[in-house]
């Protein structure tokens, strides 16, 4: 990860505060100086598509993130993100633990089903995938990330990906996302 630049970490449903490895990535970009932006997305335990979409867009015209790594829900709101006309491009999206295009859940209902569009604005995309993930089959996640032509990664027997199972510091995370700057500071 280059000094300058700039990472921002979008949660998903409910938030990913600490043990989350998203609140434990925050947190090693800043105290290593690193310029890192971990909003808590707007009443995160009933969202709104609506809501989150025009606040994420100030958010990225505001702090202009190279970097964007999502967890579950951010991962379908990035995807209505990129149906924005005023949408920008990133050097590299993370897509961590992506929930199925058609999930039915009645409180996250605003989200789904999912878009699927041919630009994601990106450069790089990175998908991560659990093979026991509930919220979607492997055989989707790996037709999303050949769709999008992301490299993809799956970690056996993850579930979701979060601090539930076993995911708060996550040395795979910070080593993928902080590459060479992780490896001088180990």
């Amino acid at each position: 990860m280059p000094l300058q630049d700039k990472t921002l970490i979008l949660h998903g449903w409910g938030g990913s505060d600490d043990p989350h490895w998203q609140a434990k990535l925050a947190c090693k970009i800043a105290k290593n100086y690193g310029s890192v932006s971990f909003p808590l997305l707007d009443n995160c335990h009933f969202p709104s598509k609506n809501r989150w979409v025009k606040q994420v867009k100030e958010i990225l015209n505001d702090f202009k993130p190279n970097t964007v790594v999502c967890h579950s829900l951010a991962n379908n709101l990035w995807l209505w993100l990129s149906q924005e006309d005023d949408m920008v491009e990133v050097d590299r999206l993370f897509m961590i633990s992506m929930p199925s295009l058609t999930t039915k859940e009645s409180t996250i209902k605003s989200f789904f089903p999912c878009p699927q569009p041919n630009n994601i604005y990106a450069k790089e995309v990175h998908m991560i995938v659990s093979d026991n993930d509930p919220w979607v089959e492997l055989k989707e996640a790996k037709e999303m990330a050949s769709f999008y032509n992301a490299k993809l990664t799956t970690i056996k027997n993850g579930g979701h990906l979060n601090a539930d199972s076993g995911f708060g510091e996550w040395e795979f995370i910070e080593r993928v996302i902080l590459g060479d700057f992780y490896d001088t500071k180990h």
